[in-house]
Protein backbone atom coordinates (compact mmCIF):
# COMPACT_ATOMS: atom_id res chain seq x y z
CA UNK A 1 0.00 0.00 0.00
CA UNK A 2 1.44 3.65 -0.91
CA UNK A 3 -1.10 5.97 0.12
CA UNK A 4 0.06 9.67 -0.06
CA UNK A 5 0.62 10.00 3.40
CA UNK A 6 2.98 6.69 3.04
CA UNK A 7 5.15 8.78 0.70
CA UNK A 8 5.02 11.99 2.20
CA UNK A 9 6.51 10.68 5.55
CA UNK A 10 9.52 8.47 3.30
CA UNK A 11 10.88 11.08 1.36
CA UNK A 12 11.21 13.33 4.49
CA UNK A 13 13.29 10.53 6.05
CA UNK A 14 15.33 9.83 2.57
CA UNK A 15 16.03 13.82 2.70
CA UNK A 16 17.29 13.75 5.86
CA UNK A 17 19.33 11.01 5.26
CA UNK A 18 20.99 12.49 2.23
CA UNK A 19 21.43 15.93 4.44
CA UNK A 20 23.64 14.18 6.60
CA UNK A 21 21.93 14.03 9.40
CA UNK A 22 20.13 10.38 10.18
CA UNK A 23 24.22 8.56 11.32
CA UNK A 24 23.01 4.92 12.14
CA UNK A 25 19.82 4.80 13.44
CA UNK A 26 19.86 8.57 14.86
CA UNK A 27 17.06 11.02 14.52
CA UNK A 28 13.23 10.28 14.40
CA UNK A 29 10.00 11.31 12.79
CA UNK A 30 6.29 11.46 14.20
CA UNK A 31 2.71 12.53 12.40
CA UNK A 32 -0.86 12.65 13.81
CA UNK A 33 -2.83 11.48 11.66
CA UNK A 34 -6.11 12.76 10.12
CA UNK A 35 -9.21 10.80 10.54
CA UNK A 36 -9.61 10.46 6.58
CA UNK A 37 -5.73 8.99 6.41
CA UNK A 38 -6.92 6.70 9.13
CA UNK A 39 -9.93 5.27 7.22
CA UNK A 40 -8.08 5.07 4.33
CA UNK A 41 -5.67 3.08 5.87
CA UNK A 42 -7.99 1.08 8.39
CA UNK A 43 -8.00 -2.01 6.54
CA UNK A 44 -4.48 -2.94 6.80
CA UNK A 45 -4.35 -1.97 10.52
CA UNK A 46 -4.62 -4.82 13.43
CA UNK A 47 -6.34 -3.91 16.38
CA UNK A 48 -5.60 -7.00 18.77
CA UNK A 49 -1.86 -5.96 20.12
CA UNK A 50 -1.16 -5.27 23.46
CA UNK A 51 -1.22 -2.46 25.06
CA UNK A 52 2.10 -0.91 26.76
CA UNK A 53 2.98 2.33 28.70
CA UNK A 54 3.66 5.19 26.67
CA UNK A 55 5.70 6.49 29.84
CA UNK A 56 4.10 9.68 30.31
CA UNK A 57 0.40 11.28 29.88
CA UNK A 58 -1.05 12.70 26.61
CA UNK A 59 -5.14 12.71 26.96
CA UNK A 60 -5.17 15.35 24.86
CA UNK A 61 -4.32 12.66 22.41
CA UNK A 62 -6.41 9.56 23.77
CA UNK A 63 -7.81 7.45 20.60
CA UNK A 64 -5.41 9.40 18.11
CA UNK A 65 -3.42 7.53 15.33
CA UNK A 66 0.18 8.26 14.49
CA UNK A 67 2.86 7.24 12.32
CA UNK A 68 6.42 7.32 13.66
CA UNK A 69 9.73 5.77 12.92
CA UNK A 70 10.89 2.50 14.65
CA UNK A 71 13.54 2.54 17.97
CA UNK A 72 16.65 1.42 16.59
CA UNK A 73 15.73 1.80 12.55
CA UNK A 74 17.47 3.45 10.36
CA UNK A 75 16.15 6.20 7.90
CA UNK A 76 18.24 5.19 5.05
CA UNK A 77 15.74 2.17 5.24
CA UNK A 78 12.36 3.51 5.24
CA UNK A 79 12.12 3.66 1.46
CA UNK A 80 13.77 0.27 1.11
CA UNK A 81 11.41 -1.16 3.56
CA UNK A 82 8.58 1.04 4.96
CA UNK A 83 6.91 -1.64 6.95
CA UNK A 84 9.63 -3.29 8.61
CA UNK A 85 10.95 0.53 10.06
CA UNK A 86 7.74 2.93 10.33
CA UNK A 87 4.76 1.85 12.56
CA UNK A 88 1.47 2.97 13.21
CA UNK A 89 0.42 3.24 17.03
CA UNK A 90 -2.98 4.25 18.32
CA UNK A 91 -2.88 5.76 21.88
CA UNK A 92 -5.56 4.06 24.51
CA UNK A 93 -8.66 6.57 25.79
CA UNK A 94 -6.56 8.00 29.08
CA UNK A 95 -3.37 9.10 26.87
CA UNK A 96 -0.95 6.67 28.90
CA UNK A 97 -0.84 3.63 26.67
CA UNK A 98 -0.25 2.77 22.89
CA UNK A 99 -0.12 -0.06 21.04
CA UNK A 100 1.21 -0.87 17.11
CA UNK A 101 -1.70 -1.63 14.60
CA UNK A 102 0.58 -1.19 11.38
CA UNK A 103 4.02 -1.72 10.70
CA UNK A 104 7.13 -2.74 12.24
CA UNK A 105 6.78 -6.38 10.91
CA UNK A 106 10.01 -7.58 11.93
CA UNK A 107 9.24 -6.79 15.34
CA UNK A 108 10.36 -3.76 17.32
CA UNK A 109 8.70 -0.79 19.07
CA UNK A 110 8.22 2.77 18.49
CA UNK A 111 11.21 5.25 18.83
CA UNK A 112 12.50 5.66 21.99
CA UNK A 113 11.98 9.40 22.00
CA UNK A 114 7.99 8.33 21.73
CA UNK A 115 7.16 10.34 25.21
CA UNK A 116 8.79 13.70 23.91
CA UNK A 117 7.32 13.03 20.48
CA UNK A 118 3.88 12.54 21.77
CA UNK A 119 3.72 15.30 24.63
CA UNK A 120 4.76 17.53 21.69
CA UNK A 121 2.13 16.53 19.44
CA UNK A 122 -0.43 16.87 22.22
CA UNK A 123 1.08 20.69 23.50
CA UNK A 124 0.80 21.32 19.52
CA UNK A 125 -2.57 20.40 18.79
CA UNK A 126 -3.39 22.36 21.55
CA UNK A 127 -2.01 25.39 19.87
CA UNK A 128 -3.46 24.87 15.92
CA UNK A 129 -5.44 21.45 15.48
CA UNK A 130 -3.59 21.65 12.23
CA UNK A 131 0.41 20.93 13.77
CA UNK A 132 0.97 17.31 13.27
CA UNK A 133 4.65 16.48 12.51
CA UNK A 134 7.43 16.71 15.10
CA UNK A 135 10.89 15.76 13.92
CA UNK A 136 13.94 15.34 15.04
CA UNK A 137 17.38 14.76 13.89
CA UNK A 138 20.83 15.29 14.47
CA UNK A 139 22.47 18.49 12.10
CA UNK A 140 26.00 18.92 13.12
CA UNK A 141 26.98 22.53 12.81
CA UNK A 142 23.56 22.94 14.72
CA UNK A 143 24.82 20.80 17.64
CA UNK A 144 28.85 21.75 17.40
CA UNK A 145 27.11 25.57 18.22
CA UNK A 146 26.20 24.33 20.85
CA UNK A 147 29.44 23.84 22.29
CA UNK A 148 30.35 27.15 21.79
CA UNK A 149 27.63 29.42 22.18
CA UNK A 150 25.97 29.83 25.42
CA UNK A 151 22.60 27.60 25.82
CA UNK A 152 20.85 30.93 26.36
CA UNK A 153 17.80 30.96 24.43
CA UNK A 154 18.07 35.05 23.58
CA UNK A 155 21.85 34.60 22.13
CA UNK A 156 21.31 31.55 20.01
CA UNK A 157 18.29 32.86 18.15
CA UNK A 158 20.18 36.13 17.92
CA UNK A 159 23.31 34.77 16.16
CA UNK A 160 21.20 32.29 13.99
CA UNK A 161 19.25 34.69 12.56
CA UNK A 162 21.74 37.00 12.08
CA UNK A 163 23.46 35.00 9.17
CA UNK A 164 20.02 34.49 6.95
CA UNK A 165 17.60 37.18 6.29
CA UNK A 166 15.28 34.59 5.59
CA UNK A 167 15.63 33.19 9.04
CA UNK A 168 13.03 35.71 10.83
CA UNK A 169 10.57 35.25 8.37
CA UNK A 170 10.80 31.21 8.50
CA UNK A 171 10.81 31.22 12.17
CA UNK A 172 10.07 34.86 13.93
CA UNK A 173 9.14 32.62 17.83
CA UNK A 174 12.77 32.15 17.92
CA UNK A 175 14.53 28.74 19.15
CA UNK A 176 14.27 27.42 22.36
CA UNK A 177 17.53 25.47 23.67
CA UNK A 178 17.02 22.38 26.43
CA UNK A 179 20.45 22.04 27.81
CA UNK A 180 21.81 18.32 28.05
CA UNK A 181 19.43 15.38 29.46
CA UNK A 182 18.95 11.69 29.18
CA UNK A 183 16.51 11.69 25.90
CA UNK A 184 14.20 8.93 25.73
CA UNK A 185 12.47 10.01 28.96
CA UNK A 186 9.30 11.99 30.75
CA UNK A 187 11.84 15.04 32.13
CA UNK A 188 13.23 15.82 28.52
CA UNK A 189 9.48 16.16 26.86
CA UNK A 190 8.36 18.29 29.55
CA UNK A 191 11.04 20.88 28.44
CA UNK A 192 10.86 20.07 24.72
CA UNK A 193 7.14 21.04 25.03
CA UNK A 194 7.31 24.02 26.86
CA UNK A 195 9.40 25.36 24.43
CA UNK A 196 6.84 24.05 21.50
CA UNK A 197 4.02 26.09 23.10
CA UNK A 198 5.22 28.94 21.70
CA UNK A 199 7.79 28.14 18.95
CA UNK A 200 8.62 25.54 16.36
CA UNK A 201 12.38 24.90 17.04
CA UNK A 202 14.12 23.59 20.17
CA UNK A 203 17.77 22.77 20.07
CA UNK A 204 18.71 19.93 22.57
CA UNK A 205 22.58 20.49 23.71
CA UNK A 206 24.94 17.98 22.21
CA UNK A 207 22.59 16.09 20.59
CA UNK A 208 20.29 17.47 18.01
CA UNK A 209 17.27 19.56 16.96
CA UNK A 210 13.43 19.02 17.00
CA UNK A 211 11.07 21.19 14.70
CA UNK A 212 7.33 20.83 14.01
CA UNK A 213 5.16 21.93 11.46
CA UNK A 214 2.08 21.53 9.37
CA UNK A 215 3.09 19.27 6.73
CA UNK A 216 6.34 17.36 6.02
CA UNK A 217 7.68 19.83 3.94
CA UNK A 218 7.23 22.85 6.25
CA UNK A 219 8.64 20.79 9.24
CA UNK A 220 11.73 19.76 6.50
CA UNK A 221 12.05 23.09 5.30
CA UNK A 222 12.37 24.43 9.01
CA UNK A 223 15.36 22.29 10.00
CA UNK A 224 16.90 23.16 6.81
CA UNK A 225 17.06 26.18 7.17
CA UNK A 226 18.23 26.76 10.78
CA UNK A 227 21.31 24.31 10.33
CA UNK A 228 21.80 26.42 6.99
CA UNK A 229 22.28 29.19 9.05
CA UNK A 230 24.47 27.30 11.90
CA UNK A 231 26.67 26.07 8.70
CA UNK A 232 27.19 29.91 8.06
CA UNK A 233 28.28 30.63 11.61
CA UNK A 234 30.27 28.21 12.34
CA UNK A 235 32.55 29.09 8.82
CA UNK A 236 32.29 33.35 10.12
CA UNK A 237 33.29 31.72 13.74
CA UNK A 238 36.01 30.15 11.92
CA UNK A 239 37.59 33.00 10.58
CA UNK A 240 36.75 35.65 13.37
CA UNK A 241 35.43 35.58 16.92
CA UNK A 242 34.14 39.10 15.78
CA UNK A 243 31.78 40.18 13.12
CA UNK A 244 32.73 43.30 11.05
CA UNK A 245 29.01 43.13 9.73
CA UNK A 246 26.05 42.02 10.24
CA UNK A 247 22.11 42.46 10.49
CA UNK A 248 21.08 45.04 13.17
CA UNK A 249 17.96 45.13 15.58
CA UNK A 250 16.48 48.28 13.50
CA UNK A 251 17.08 46.11 10.54
CA UNK A 252 15.25 43.20 12.03
CA UNK A 253 12.53 45.44 12.66
CA UNK A 254 12.13 46.55 9.13
CA UNK A 255 11.15 43.43 7.84
CA UNK A 256 8.05 43.22 9.95
CA UNK A 257 5.79 45.23 8.06
CA UNK A 258 6.70 43.92 4.07
CA UNK A 259 6.71 39.97 5.81
CA UNK A 260 3.66 40.68 8.06
CA UNK A 261 5.84 39.92 11.01
CA UNK A 262 5.83 40.60 14.90
CA UNK A 263 9.11 39.78 16.23
CA UNK A 264 10.21 39.53 19.93
CA UNK A 265 11.89 42.08 21.12
CA UNK A 266 13.97 40.27 23.81
CA UNK A 267 15.56 39.04 20.95
CA UNK A 268 16.41 42.80 19.43
CA UNK A 269 18.45 43.47 21.98
CA UNK A 270 21.56 46.25 21.65
CA UNK A 271 25.05 44.54 21.52
CA UNK A 272 27.72 45.81 23.99
CA UNK A 273 30.32 43.36 22.37
CA UNK A 274 31.16 42.48 19.23
CA UNK A 275 32.11 39.38 20.33
CA UNK A 276 30.00 36.51 18.20
CA UNK A 277 27.70 34.64 21.32
CA UNK A 278 27.99 37.55 23.71
CA UNK A 279 25.63 40.52 24.26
Amino acid sequence: MKTKLIRDFTKTCTDGWLQGWHERNGGNLSYRMRNSEVEEMKGEFCEEGDWKEIGTEVPGLAGEYFMVTGSGKYFRNVELDFEDNVAIIRVNEDGTKYKIVYGLVNGGRPTSELPSHLMNLEVLKQRDPEMRIVYHAHPANTVALTFVLPLDDEIFTREIWEMETECPVVFPQGIGVVPWMVPGGKEIGVKTSEIMKTRNVAVWAHHGMFVCGHDFDEAFGLMHTVEKSAEILVKVMSMSPVKLNTITPEDFRALQKPFGLTLDEKYLYEKHSGKIGEK
